[in-house]
């Protein structure tokens, strides 16, 4: 089968994330660049990337890449790549752009010139002179970067962080993305308990619960690519069922979310609901102050309140100073807390083993590891 390359796009930080879970699935990466990994797969794989990445916002295919200095040069080596091999005569095709640093900088006008050298190949093939647009939707993306064009059409169509679970999210809720790479850089297993202090709408821990069960996060919903004449439906329904033998159900998981809302619990129970997880996560109202833990290797992690957004600058600091006063005492507790406070450690009272820079949405943060002892039967 011919090999393909395709794109995984990822927020800024967690391209080291993706590779890894790449190289799990099998695929051969080609190239880690800021905010995305190529990596080598074949037809048959683009359902099974989609449907297994935690932590990649899209899986796009690549038609090519080349350097362009001009419009003209746009269009001809566009023109000349194998557009006509997968969009149908009557595939509705758009063409989205963007461009940094590059001498065509008209996104607009480089939208134009792409669209009409598509248009033009595709006559080649169909010997029509308009095309209706009429059928399954294809985005093409023409990306310039320092004048190198790259080419793509999506394959994921939604964002993959929506995974069909989340029908109520609290107020400053956090990506589901986000939430699955923040568990896959701990040293969380299913083993071992996790709490989060500030569940929220529940994100972390259902992501937690479905990387402890092994459900793959794209299980629950639908694809741009589905509806492509070029891949077969049975792809789709293959990967699919793989995905459902995946899933251990005899796992017992120790997965605990706490917030002061009774709405937020609300909503993170619901959620959790969505996919049958009620069982394995402890969603309960409490201020994270009054929860009553054993010191038996458990790991924290949280997407505490930050910034402006969620309440005065005062109460927060005081949140952070009472989160490490509360777990000074576990010693053999793991904390992984992400947050935008620049003086979190301070506050918290204890500097970090690492610090990682991620970003929430548009707002920098810091990922703040604080390493206990490994459980006496991980030694």
């Amino acid at each position: 089968m011919e090999k393909l390359e395709l794109i995984a796009t990822t927020t800024f930080g967690l391209e080291a994330v993706c590779k890894r879970e790449l190289l799990d699935l099998g695929f051969e990466d080609k190239l880690v660049e800021n905010g995305k990994v190529t990596f080598f797969a074949t037809e048959k794989d683009i359902p099974k990337a989609n449907i297994w990445l935690r932590t990649a916002e899209r899986v796009l295919l690549k038609m090519g890449e080349f350097k362009a200095l001009s419009f003209e040069e746009l269009f001809e080596r566009t023109k000349a790549l194998p557009w006509d091999e997968w969009i149908p005569e009557d595939g509705n095709f758009i063409v989205e752009g963007k461009s940094v640093s590059s001498k065509l900088f008209s996104i607009s006008d480089s939208q134009r010139i792409v669209e009409k050298a598509i248009v033009e190949k595709l006559k080649t093939k169909y010997n029509v002179e308009w095309f209706k647009k009429s059928g399954v939707k294809y985005t093409v993306e023409v990306s310039l970067l320092k004048d190198i064009a790259t080419l793509t059409i999506d394959t994921s169509g939604e964002g993959l962080h929506k995974r069909g679970y989340r029908d109520r999210a609290g107020d400053a809720p956090i990506k589901e993305t986000l939430a699955a790479a923040m568990i896959l850089l701990s040293f969380w297993n299913k083993e071992r308990t996790l709490l989060d202090p500030f569940c929220g709408s529940g994100t972390i821990p259902i992501e937690a619960a479905m990387i402890g069960k092994n459900i793959a996060p794209g299980l629950d919903r639908n694809f741009a690519a589905e509806e492509w004449v070029r891949i077969p439906k049975e792809y789709w329904s293959e990967a699919r069922r793989d995905a459902f033998k995946a899933i251990d159900n005899n796992v017992k998981l120790d997965i605990l979310g706490c917030d002061i809302d009774k709405r937020s619990i609300l909503r993170a129970r619901d959620n959790a609901a969505n996919l049958g997880l009620e069982e394995d996560i402890q969603f309960f109202m409490k201020d994270m102050r009054d929860v009553d833990l054993k010191d038996d290797y458990g790991v924290v992690i949280t997407n505490p309140p930050y910034g402006e957004r969620m309440g005065e600058k005062e109460e927060i600091e005081q949140l952070y100073t009472d989160l490490g006063k509360k777990f000074k005492e576990l010693n053999t507790w793991s904390m992984y807390i992400i947050t935008s406070e620049e003086s979190f450690e301070k506050l918290y009272g204890k500097k970090a083993d690492r610090k990682r820079k991620l970003y929430n949405g548009r707002i920098k943060v810091d990922y703040y590891q604080f390493y206990g002892p490994k459980p006496p039967k991980e030694n």
